[in-house]
């Protein structure tokens, strides 16, 4: 994890890829650098729990995690930026009607002897103006538990989110 820690924190070296990763299109309102930076935000938290906390305990802390998103998966919406509760509503379409994810699960699912996530951060790349590319490692598997990774995707800003599909990293786009 301190690997995928490092690499939701800044880019990775592109030399460094798998043979394969699943790309998730995702369509975003407002600046594309700006929605990357939000998802970062959100994930470089649970990824670090992944790597320190103690999973045994009740609750996980929270301290390091966006306040709007805490506040998205509470159900606290009227607090969140109006990006975060489009997102949510978006989830829930693209879900069939899923329901906001409660935070402390949603930083469960980075405990790394949690065999429910299916996947990896790697990078994402602005694809265009409102278009971002998010990689993950999904050990080469078409169809993985992402769930996880959706809800954070569409809470910080996503309008539309297409894949996974998986790519082989020598046809990848040069980031």
């Amino acid at each position: 994890m301190k690997d995928e820690l490092r690499r939701v924190r800044e880019r990775p070296d592109t030399d460094a890829a798998p043979p394969v990763l699943s790309l998730f299109v995702i369509d975003v309102s407002g600046d594309a650098a700006a929605y990357v930076e939000r998802l970062r935000s959100v994930l470089a938290p649970a990824v670090r729990l992944g790597c320190t906390a103690d999973f045994e305990e009740e609750s996980l802390p929270v301290d390091e995690v966006p306040g709007w998103f805490a506040e998205v998966c509470s159900g606290g919406e009227e607090r969140a930026p109006r990006f975060a509760r489009a997102g949510r509503e978006a989830y829930a379409e693209h879900t069939g009607g899923g329901g906001p994810w409660d935070l402390q699960d949603w930083l469960y699912r980075f405990d790394p002897d949690e065999d429910s996530r299916g996947w990896e951060w790697w990078d994402a790349t602005v694809a265009g103006p409102s278009r971002v590319h998010v990689w993950v490692d999904s050990w080469g598997e078409s169809f993985f538990g992402c769930q996880d990774l959706l809800w954070a995707a569409f809470t910080a800003g996503a309008v539309r989110v297409n894949g996974p599909t998986i790519q082989i990293t020598s046809f990848r786009e040069n980031p």
